[in-house]
């Protein structure tokens, strides 16, 4: 997997000479796997005055996170579905793929820390809301016929467990460093395991789509719902019954525990030892 930066560029509760909020722009490298130190991972924030927010600055405040890091990544997540054009077109014109996702872990954990240790400091801070995000996810959408998994099951594991995730063989996936959350090894990390004959074209294709997070959604039935990409989603099963209902149920319960935390593997059969895709996510509040 190549270099993977996300990407934040919005008003912060900071008002300028004129009264105008004040903008910035956050990059920071995207963890891809379980045992990197987030203290390691490439960071770069820069403010912008009200009157040059356009993709031209944008670029250049990339092509100077560029130089510092010198590193040019393959790709750039981004999680404000609002700013979809300016970030493209800046993207672009670095010979850079732009991704609408919600694989913007890191991104928010380091945004929620500058909103309660940083942003508060400055002399002309403002308090109160920051509306800033538009999210209207679409309705979720069937799995391919083709990639429909044959059975699947809710599983925990420690989150001590993970640390071991390196030895593991996968053939797609992506995870992240529970440090970064201070989450207790002991924690019961919960989440689906999916069994398909057809588990590596099915973990190829999910790959591509940035899951996010798995949802139980009690909407018009009891569904089990997969979030990928900025605002798409799938059903992983349409209906579960009242006992599955009553897994799920636990399911929610404890990656609210786990501060959001939960995983999504794929394996070819329950005898499996090595997993065709696996995929650790977290259900963010993106505010």
């Amino acid at each position: 997997m190549g270099n993977i930066w996300e990407l934040d560029f919005y008003s912060r509760p900071i008002l300028d000479e004129n009264q105008k909020k004040v903008w910035e722009v956050l990059v920071c490298e995207s963890p891809t796997d379980s045992q990197r130190s987030v203290t390691s991972l490439f960071r770069y924030a820069q403010y912008c005055p009200s009157t040059q927010v356009n993709s031209v600055w944008l670029r250049n405040a990339l092509e100077e996170a560029i130089a510092k890091s010198q590193t040019t990544p393959q790709k750039i997540r981004f999680f404000r579905l609002q700013m979809n054009n300016m970030i493209t077109k800046a993207c672009q014109e670095l010979g850079i793929v732009a991704q609408p996702s919600r694989r913007t872990f890191l991104l928010h954990h380091w945004l929620q820390e500058r909103m309660a240790e940083v942003y508060p400091l400055d002399p002309n801070y403002q308090a109160g809301a920051n509306p800033s995000v538009q999210l209207t996810t679409e309705p979720p959408q069937p799995l391919p016929d083709a990639l429909m998994g044959e059975k699947w099951v809710f599983a925990t594991l420690e989150a001590s467990a993970f640390a071991e995730m390196p030895e593991w063989e996968i053939g797609f996936g992506e995870a992240f460093p529970l440090e970064m959350l201070s989450i207790a090894p002991e924690t019961k990390i919960p989440g689906a395991i999916v069994y398909s004959s057809r588990a590596l074209p099915m973990a190829a294709w999910m790959s591509g789509i940035e899951p996010a997070a798995i949802v139980f959604n009690t909407d018009e039935g009891a569904k089990l719902i997969l979030e990928t990409g900025g605002n798409d989603s799938w059903l992983l099963v349409k209906q579960l019954n009242p006992a599955t209902q009553k897994e799920a149920t636990g399911f929610e319960a404890a990656k609210q525990q786990a501060r959001g935390v939960h995983f999504l593997a794929i394996q070819s059969s329950p005898q499996a030892e090595d997993f065709a895709g696996f995929w650790l996510l977290q259900q963010l509040s993106l505010e």
